[in-house]
């Protein structure tokens, strides 16, 4: 019970201290905010601050880790008779009529942005989960495939549906700076999708379909 109580103390302090960052990133931007403002504001040790997030970036991108697994989710969690391309484009159409803030489809989702394109480090690190979300995606398409380690085709398929999630991703993200509403977005997104689906290949809207369980 008491080991419980430690790591339920753990997470709550990572959050308090990540929560207390991203305010402050929001407010004074990533480039300005230093480790020892975080420290003081969440009232800890800058050690402290760096035994929960080895790099300042840690702070913003707190969640990455459920971001680089989402798409291998949701292709884990396609339906029989369903493609890997196809249950992320259903994924991805149910995020945007619901209007989902994981999408970024809220309001002040355009500060969020502001601050990574005002920072070159942020821009760095959102480049490496990108690729990091795509090599996820790679390994699981081998697994679920079973294809062998010398087949480029897991890759060049994740390389095609990580191009879908990061086209939408980018242009909410547009958008929602651009100062739009949460709701019109959402329908064009609708579109965005159909238009993405046309234009991929039979060949990717076929690969990795789930047989009969």
């Amino acid at each position: 019970m008491a080991e419980g109580l430690r790591e339920r103390k753990k997470r709550e302090t990572r959050q308090r201290i990540s929560d207390i960052a991203t305010g402050l990133f929001l407010e004074h931007g990533f480039l300005t905010v230093t480790i020892a403002d975080v420290a003081e504001a969440a009232d800890v040790s800058v050690n402290t601050v760096y035994n929960y997030f080895p790099a300042k970036e840690d702070l913003f991108f707190d969640r990455s880790a459920g971001v680089v697994e989402q798409l291998s989710r949701w292709v884990r969690g396609r339906d029989e008779g369903e493609s890997a391309a196809r249950a992320v484009l259903r994924e991805l159409r149910a995020e945007a009529e619901a209007v989902s803030p994981r999408i970024g489809l809220m309001q002040g989702y355009d500060r969020f942005m502001r601050v990574i394109h005002e920072a070159p480090p942020l821009r760095s690190r959102l480049w490496s989960l990108q690729q990091e979300i795509h090599d996820h995606l790679e390994a699981t398409l081998r697994e679920e495939t079973g294809a062998p380690d010398g087949d480029p085709l897991p890759g060049l398929i994740a390389g095609q549906i990580s191009w879908i999630h990061q086209t939408v991703f980018v242009t909410i993200g547009r958008e929602m700076v651009a100062g739009r509403n949460p709701d019109e977005v959402s329908r064009e997104v609708l579109v965005l999708l159909d238009d993405i689906e046309e234009l991929l290949s039979e060949k990717v809207l076929n690969y990795a379909v789930r047989g009969a369980q």
